[in-house]
């Protein structure tokens, strides 16, 4: 007989990376808690798999996501203490690119901005430290030495697991069909049966704005293809002797892992072959023109690993308009929070994104600034957390736009011109106090 409650505190849709941190958050506080995951869990379809995950304080994508991800570090730790798991490594990361490219200026000034220990490097210093490379002399590198990659599929079960051993109820190989506010709560619908909740997250990556119509147009998904290549001299790919990286060169922006969990070195290109569709029409299959162009890459930039293909896999990154997440309430029922289109760089904050949600999910504000990730960037009304916010930065000792040296790191957004410059810019917005921002913060990085 199924004794399991029909009523609950909050109800998660979606259980990968982000989900099964918020389901474990919520539970880690006394909330009843479901969490519903259409397919396996973990599973392979969407974005919370592949064996490693990169994760990296530089971060060129904006400088504001770096208070993200210490918080996300220190999370991470956490669920690895209750798992009893390792689920961090500590490989070293490179962002690399030509000395006025965005990839490498946006990583330095970040470091610099956040007092980040780290060394930059000529791409001979590079080649000469980490043999498996074989970079442009000329490139610039930025090294930091506590990046590094999660084990994706582990981090989902340790979460899970944690959150289950706290009480939380969690589905798996259930699909929700609908959703409806009922008073200051909600309804779901799913096939198997329905069930009531003081609050809704949605998690459920390149299928959420199939439950969520405002997020259509804004939440994009894009198939994305990894290949493992075996290495020709494997100890140039080993964990201690090739840190993850992200280099912009001239055929793309590509990122990779030294070889862990299965045979080969791990490698993509960010946006791929750009083909985007609804999740169930993209391509499941990699085809020979995706390992022709990802092994033409290899041959260039890292030819001591142009062996034998071992693996190819495909992926979805869901994409926001400029790349930056999308993390908020919905603006007329803040009963209902979401975390959608992490733009191909979510997993990593997917700690940090889960005590985010819960904060939301429960008292519908948030201890971390989120300014950044407003679904009011794209027009439409603020949420009621965004309000809160705009009322402390109006009142009177909310303090005043500051004027320094220091600038946000911009980028262009047209593709196919990353080499060029950011735009420079004399205001900055103080990422240390969440009152200090402004629309134009908000700006494309590819």
């Amino acid at each position: 007989m199924n004794t399991y409650s029909r009523y609950y505190n909050t109800i998660v849709i979606g259980v990968g990376g982000m989900g099964s941190a918020t389901c474990y958050e919520l539970a880690k506080r006394g909330q009843r808690v479901l969490g519903i995951e259409r397919f396996d869990i973990p599973h392979d379809l969407g974005s919370s798999h592949g064996y490693t995950r990169i994760i990296r304080l530089a971060y060129y994508e904006h400088p504001s996501y770096v208070m993200l991800l210490k918080r996300a570090y220190e999370l991470w730790g956490e669920i690895e203490r209750v798992s009893g798991e390792r689920l961090l490594y500590k490989t070293g990361s490179i962002d690399a690119g030509p000395a006025d490219s965005w990839v490498f200026k946006g990583s330095f000034r970040s470091v610099v901005e956040h007092d980040i220990a780290h060394e930059v490097l000529t791409g001979k210093e590079l080649n000469e430290r980490f043999p498996g490379y074989r970079f442009p002399h000329d490139l610039m590198a930025l090294y930091q030495q506590d990046g590094g990659f999660l084990t994706p599929e582990r981090c989902v079960v340790a979460y899970v697991n944690a959150a289950s051993a706290l009480g939380a109820e969690i589905h798996g190989r259930e699909a929700v069909l609908g959703w409806e506010p009922r008073g200051d709560g909600v309804r779901v619908i799913t096939d198997r049966a329905e069930y009531e909740a003081d609050s809704l997250v949605f998690t459920a990556g390149s299928w959420n704005s199939q439950l969520m119509p405002w997020l259509r147009g804004l939440a994009v998904p894009e198939r994305q293809v990894l290949i493992w290549v075996q290495p020709e001299r494997p100890e140039y790919f080993r964990l201690d002797n090739f840190p993850v990286f992200n280099c912009l060169v001239e055929e793309g922006r590509y990122y990779g892992f030294p070889v862990f969990g299965v045979p080969g070195f791990k490698f993509g290109k960010y946006h791929h072959f750009e083909e985007q569709g609804e999740p169930e029409m993209l391509r499941r299959e990699p085809t020979r023109a995706d390992e022709e162009m990802l092994r033409e890459f290899a041959a260039r930039y890292f030819p001591d690993a142009t062996g034998p293909t071992m693996s190819l896999k495909s992926c979805m990154f869901t994409n926001a308009p400029d790349g930056h997440f999308i993390v908020d309430l919905h603006p007329e029922f803040p009963q209902v929070s979401f975390a959608s289109a992490c733009s191909g760089h979510g997993y990593k904050f997917a700690s940090v994104i889960g005590e985010i949600l819960a904060d939301l999910a429960q008292r519908q504000s948030c201890r971390h600034d989120i300014s950044l990730f407003a679904l009011s960037r794209f027009g439409g009304e603020l949420s009621k957390v965004h309000r809160e916010k705009l009322a402390l930065a109006r009142a009177p000792a909310s303090g005043r736009w500051q004027r320094s040296g220091v600038r946000n790191v911009r980028a262009p957004f047209r593709r196919g011109h990353e080499h060029e410059a950011p735009p420079d810019q004399g205001w900055y917005a103080d990422t240390t106090d969440l009152r200090y921002w402004q629309a134009e913060d908000v700006q494309p990085f590819w």
